[in-house]
């Protein structure tokens, strides 16, 4: 009984650990913003950036796509975690789409946004008298 009670609970930290479905998930970012731009950066290792990486901005929104295969069959067990992840993330209103820039270097991935000059909040609307 002294020996089963051990691998009871190592089996079930196994089954609490287990993802539930639910949407992709989400890929961590760390971000850093100065006045020229807007910077993040993710932990992604061991993916192919030509093959397993996606980069979009639209509408102010900008997305990454990432999936992670796996490569190895027949391992009695593995705690790595493969299949498709995904974040997205609201940009500053000043952010140039039009120029974003990114990199992958070590199992970082470092996208940088430059920042135009900021933008009025709005203007003001003169009113006619009659």
């Amino acid at each position: 009984m002294a020996g089963l009670l051990p691998r009871l609970f190592e089996d079930m930290t196994d089954w609490l650990e287990v993802d539930f479905p639910r949407p992709l998930p989400a890929i961590r970012f760390e971000d850093r913003m100065t006045d020229q731009e807007y910077l993040l950066r993710a932990e992604l290792p061991g993916l192919n950036p030509e093959k397993d990486l996606q980069i979009t901005a639209l509408h102010g929104v900008l997305t990454v796509k990432a999936e992670r295969r796996e490569e190895e069959k027949g391992l009695n067990r593995s705690e790595f975690r493969y299949g498709a992840m995904q974040r997205s993330v609201r940009l500053p209103a000043n952010a140039d789409e039009t120029k974003i820039e990114a990199s992958y270097r070590k199992g970082i991935l470092e996208i940088k946004v430059p920042l135009t000059e900021p933008q009025p909040a709005g203007r003001t609307i003169a009113i006619a008298a009659e």
